[in-house]
């Protein structure tokens, strides 16, 4: 129905009763004779594709009872003012444009009992007139703009609420103890906001309360013991606050509380029972206390045998891991990363339930403990283990990098069907690699970095073409370039650095190409002749979309879901060149692209064909035997970060194209041959001398005209010092602004980077803007927030 039909059809409807034109694909603004509709009692327009602005008369219909606009993205409008006695009983506007104040006249909507503003941009504070709607059974206004106090509301008034949604705003102040006093609540949800202060004592709560979610806010002290009196309590989310102490052994129980999460607190006590005493929550599936300030193992919770999921890591917990914890048999995930434990309590159990099982970043040493069969996810990771690796040893996700491992990779290996993922860098691993890879090899991600491995890298890799990450670096292998590998379409990341490769890198007799190829490391090794034209042009990853812009940045993983049904991922972590220092890539960006076939022999001119690379990020060169002429093609390579050409015998001058290059942060072109002047537009203006220099034919700034070397440092008042003056003055004026500048920068990523409470906060911010742009994010996601957050916690 168009927008045009939509007011030639109804305009002489006037004694419409009940209008729905829901999933209709009107695309046209609302007429104002709604208004007009004096019989008027429900108008429902979801899913319209409305535009315009809406006409705030219809809102004052005498006989409206309900209105739906829902999910009509460029519909704008506001609240009107409402008249006394309305007829109002339901008002959703849901995922529309609407903004404002909300007005104080909505108190007059006695009859009301639904307000669904969600994913609006209201604006303002939560008129106190909200008090005087005793009807109200349900307030949704979440990711809004709402701002100040809430506790001048009499929420005891409200008699009738049954779901209470204000999360992700900006209210602040304390929360008042009234707002959990509805007999009939079920549903609170208050996260991501700025409240803060101590949760008082609770009288006259609810007992209906089935979820309750604070997080994210700035609460602190102890968390009362009348929180246990909502007895009906099935979801607890307390995370990312401040409190202190919780009433693990309060005098009553919460007998259906299913997840609990007190992550990212100062929660050092748990419990002050014995072991054989049992707690607050009987029939608790899903607990997570990470990153508290736990000393100790909480051994109250060896008596929750229906416990599925326990994260406890990022504490300060030493000593032992109990062996009783193997003995809950409904346990299927267990995180104790990031804690101080030195040892496993023996027996270890033959059989455990168990199937993701995290204790990297410990103390943990000795021999590697075997688990069950049955186990998916394994990562000891960053500890001292030293043994060398099991030969029966299973898993589909195995991370052992980080150790002092000894020996040989075990032949088992590389013949399992399951296993996805094997990390194995930064140990102690010598040999050569099995040559026994099958055709049901399964492997997503093969890290041997950073071991003693040699020989030659066996031909039957070849047949794991599901392979995406393979990181060989810093070995002592022994071959010629792997053009076999060719054949894995799959593969994104190749990692061949500081080995004794050698030979050409063409494969002119490989009819296969890596078009998902990003990062190709063939640094530090003997390979030499030319820089192969023809196999350039097939890495479509390094090409940019027709319109340059920067595509999406996403992790590259090997998710154990989409093979096992599990809730965990995997990230792998290389070390790559970047802008001419060594950094460790912890999570490889699907965006970040790489090539670096520095500190080799290659010889001859750099291809043409390079500036194809459009979507390439970082380019190192350097330290080869490459001549001829920098192509001015490498102008066209817009995304280009990092350029290093350096210590090569490049002539000619620096083509004016890479002048557009307007993401270029790092260049290196010193020790060539260059001549001519120096580009001056653009980035080119802010690269220091140490750029050019070892160029005896360049000339201009940063560099002197008549030695081609950098200049001497100018005075303050910009003349040359003289050259009896024993010390040079430094402007401090510039200086200030460069350190405040980086400060500030360091201020902001710093806080995203190493505070994880900082950073959830962020994500899970971005992720409510995502959801208003892209609002079937939440049509899909919304009912099962639950699973989502669990997932979160097995990332890394």
């Amino acid at each position: 129905m168009s927008g045009t039909n939509l007011s030639a059809f109804f305009a002489n409807f006037s004694n419409l009763t009940v209008l729905s034109l829901d999933f209709n694909s009107i695309s046209a603004p609302i007429p104002g004779f709604f208004a007009n509709y004096s019989k008027l009692s429900s108008l429902s327009l979801k899913y319209c594709q409305l535009q315009g602005s809406f006409p705030k008369e219809i809102f004052q219909v005498p006989t409206l009872q309900n209105i739906d606009l829902s999910h009509n993205l460029d519909l704008e409008g506001s609240l009107p003012e409402f008249p006394k006695n309305g007829s109002l009983r339901s008002l959703i506007l849901r995922w529309t444009n609407f903004s404002g104040f909300l007005p104080n006249s909505i108190g007059n909507l006695k009859m009301l009992s639904t307000i669904d503003l969600s994913g609006c941009s209201f604006t303002g504070s939560i008129p106190k007139s909200m008090e005087n709607l005793t009807e109200l059974v349900s307030l949704y206004m979440p990711s809004q703009r709402l701002q100040g106090p809430v506790d001048f509301i009499h929420w005891e008034n409200l008699v009738n609420l049954v779901h209470l949604q204000l999360e992700f705003n900006l209210l602040n102040g304390s929360i008042p103890s009234s707002i959990f006093s509805s007999p009939v609540l079920k549903e609170l949800l208050l996260s991501h906001n700025q409240f803060s202060g101590q949760l008082h004592e609770f009288h006259n709560v609810s007992s209906n309360l089935i979820t309750l979610d604070l997080s994210f806010n700035n609460l602190e002290g102890p968390i009362p013991v009348s929180i246990l009196s909502f007895r009906g309590l099935y979801t607890l989310d307390l995370s990312s606050n401040n409190f202190t102490r919780f009433p693990f052994n309060g005098p009553q129980q919460l007998r259906n509380l299913s997840t609990i999460d007190l992550s990212h607190n100062s929660l050092l006590v748990l419990y002050n029972g014995s072991s054989s005493s049992s707690s607050s929550f009987p029939q608790i599936q899903d607990m997570n206390l990470a990153s508290n300030k736990l000393r100790t193992f909480p051994n109250f919770l060896r008596n929750h045998i229906y416990l599925e999921r326990l994260d406890l890591s990022e504490n300060q917990i030493q000593g032992m891991v109990p062996n009783w914890i193997w003995g809950i048999s409904s346990l299927s995930q267990l995180n104790l990363s990031s804690n101080s434990f030195s040892t496993l309590e023996r027996p270890l159990p033959k059989n455990s339930s168990v199937s993701a099982l995290d204790l990297h970043s410990n103390q943990l040493q000795g021999q590697i403990p075997f688990f069950s069969p049955s186990a998916r996810y394994l990562d000891y990771s960053k500890n001292c283990f030293s043994s060398s690796i099991p030969t029966d040893i299973g898993y589909e996700v195995l991370d052992m990098s980080n150790n002092s491992l000894s020996g040989m990779v075990p032949q088992c290996l590389t013949e399992m069907k399951s296993l996805r993922v094997l990390i194995l860098r930064k140990n102690n691993l010598n040999g050569t690699l099995s040559n026994r890879f099958t055709g049901y090899c399964g492997l997503r991600a093969l890290d041997l970095g950073r071991n003693q491995i040699k020989g030659q890298l066996p031909k039957s890799l070849a047949s794991c073409t599901n392979l995406e990450i393979l990181n060989l670096g810093n070995n002592q292998i022994i071959d010629t370039f792997p053009c076999f590998l060719k054949s894995i379409s799959t593969l994104r990341v190749l990692v061949l650095r500081s080995n004794r490769f050698y030979g050409g890198i063409g494969c002119s007799k490989t009819n296969g190409t890596w078009q998902m190829l990003q990062i190709v490391d063939l640094a530090h090794n003997n390979f030499n002749g030319e820089i192969p034209e023809r196999s350039l042009t097939t890495w479509q990853a390094m090409t940019a979309d027709e319109d340059g812009s920067r595509p999406k940045s996403n992790v590259l993983s090997s998710e154990g879901g989409q093979y096992t049904g599990a809730v965990y991922s995997f990230k792998d972590a290389i070390t790559v060149t970047s802008k001419g220092s060594e950094m460790d890539l912890v999570k490889i960006l699907t965006i970040f692209t790489l090539i670096d076939f520095s500190d080799n022999k290659f010889n001859g001119s750099i291809p043409e064909e390079m500036g194809v690379l459009k979507s390439l990020y970082i380019l190192n060169l350097s330290s080869n035997a490459i001549t001829g002429e920098i192509p001015s093609s490498l102008g066209n390579m817009r995304q280009l970060e990092s350029l290093d050409l350096s210590q090569n015998k490049l002539s000619g001058h620096i083509p004016q194209q890479l002048t557009k290059l307007t993401f270029l942060a790092f260049l290196n072109l010193s020790n060539n041959q260059l001549g001519g002047m120096i580009p001056t537009s653009n980035q080119f203006s802010t690269f220091p001398p140490s750029s050019f220099t070892g160029n005896k034919g360049l000339s201009g700034p940063p560099l002197d005209n008549k030695t081609g070397l950098p200049p001497p440092p100018p005075t303050r008042n910009g003349s040359l010092p003289d050259s009896g003056s024993g010390h040079n003055e430094i402007d401090w004026d510039l200086i200030s602004i460069e350190i405040g500048f980086t400060f500030g920068c360091a201020i902001a990523i710093g806080s995203l980077v190493f505070c994880k409470r900082w950073s959830k906060w962020y994500y899970r911010a971005m992720y409510s803007i995502l959801v208003k742009i892209f609002p079937q994010l939440e049509e899909r996601l919304g009912n099962h927030r639950r699973h989502v957050h669990i997932n979160q916690r097995w990332r890394r």
